[in-house]
């Protein structure tokens, strides 16, 4: 597939924030633009076919929200590897331990750290989210409350939680850096969207909020799982922990296909009643986005312009094939540096 992703038709872009950069992601690529402490932006550009495409009934409704799920949260790690790799944290020596267990597997080093982060991050997920929350409605309704009531009950506990580890990790450093970035991803996708010439001084005056984000997707995930379990509960009511704790988690795709739809719904549509709906978690993104500055702002608009255009011509190149960018004008389409200009004023 040749570099240049060209625009045929009006899409979405949305992204993530990474290790000290963003990642933009449109329907046939994915840029990762990193700040390396020198100060240049190093630019990993991916193309890809969509699976709806490979498989047309991978974009059905409710079947899309399913499948969207579980590959953003696959090339979402990968994307937080490719980072850590363009930033230099992977080039340490790796501890004895590392090796051996990379020799004992027969993969790398960094495959093994990906691997164990993501099995321990779905564990503590179900841990928190599915096994916790279960436990609390199982309690409740052994003590005779109601089933409207443990359903509520159980699923503000979820809400809870995730309002709780968002505010929590906001104090860290890194975190808050991360965070940044998160609305500089929002406010360049914003300005993109409004039509606007991609510059840090126009982004810089849009909201960091935005509809599509995952944060309000996670809200409405566990919004739309309170009315599905409480329709369930009463229909269906289970008694055993082990056995609520296996319907909560069966009917997950069930939630999340649900959820996709009405987050696509909400962002797409504008009037009084979506603006109302979507509010709630439009103001959740407050937890996870922070203000950027222009630097930040700068990688996020490198990375919109490579995932929309490609490479311009005369991009630097590191040995890896990534982009290298000093300004982020560097990337915008038909860039030609001076000295190419010079060389051709002479030329002629």
């Amino acid at each position: 597939m040749s570099e240049t992703i060209k625009k045929t038709e009006k899409f979405d872009v949305g992204g993530q924030a990474v290790m000290e950069g963003v990642m933009m992601r449109s329907p046939h690529a994915t840029a990762v633009t990193v700040r390396r402490p020198d100060g240049t932006m190093v630019t990993k550009l991916t193309p890809f076919v969509p699976l709806k495409e490979k498989y047309p009934w991978m974009g059905k409704p409710f079947l899309r929200g399913v499948i969207n799920m579980g590959t953003m949260l696959y090339y979402g790690m990968n994307t937080l590897e490719d980072s850590t790799k363009m930033l230099g944290m992977l080039d340490e020596e790796p501890t004895r331990f590392e090796k051996w267990l990379a020799k004992k597997l027969g993969k790398g080093i960094d495959k093994i750290v990906m691997a164990v982060a993501i099995v321990l991050a779905v564990i503590l997920s179900v841990a928190l989210f599915i096994a916790l929350p279960a436990g609390v409605e199982s309690l409740l309704r052994g003590a005779g409350m109601s089933t409207v009531g443990y359903t509520l009950i159980g699923g503000l506990v979820k809400i809870g939680i995730l309002i709780g580890y968002m505010v929590a990790v906001g104090f860290i450093p890194d975190i808050r850096r991360t965070f940044q970035y998160h609305g500089a991803e929002h406010k360049s996708v914003h300005c993109h969207e409004s039509d606007l010439p991609l510059t840090p001084e126009n982004a810089m005056t849009f909201s960091r909020l935005h509809p599509r984000c995952g944060t309000a997707f996670l809200l409405i995930v566990f919004s739309v799982s309170i009315l599905l379990f409480l329709v369930l509960n009463v229909l269906v009511p289970i008694s055993n922990f082990f056995v609520r704790f296996l319907f909560h988690l069966a009917m997950l795709p069930i939630v999340a296909g649900v959820s996709y739809e009405v987050l696509m719904g909400l962002a797409h549509h504008e009037n009084r009643i979506t603006c109302v709906l979507r509010w709630p978690g439009m103001q959740m993104q407050r937890l996870t986005t922070r203000e950027p500055d222009a630097k930040m702002l700068e990688c996020a608009i490198v990375s919109v312009n490579v995932v929309l255009n490609g490479f311009p011509e005369h991009c630097e190149k590191t040995p890896e094939g990534w982009g290298v960018f000093h300004d982020y004008r560097e990337s915008e389409p038909g860039y030609v540096p001076a000295s190419a200009v010079a060389d051709a004023a002479v030329a002629s």
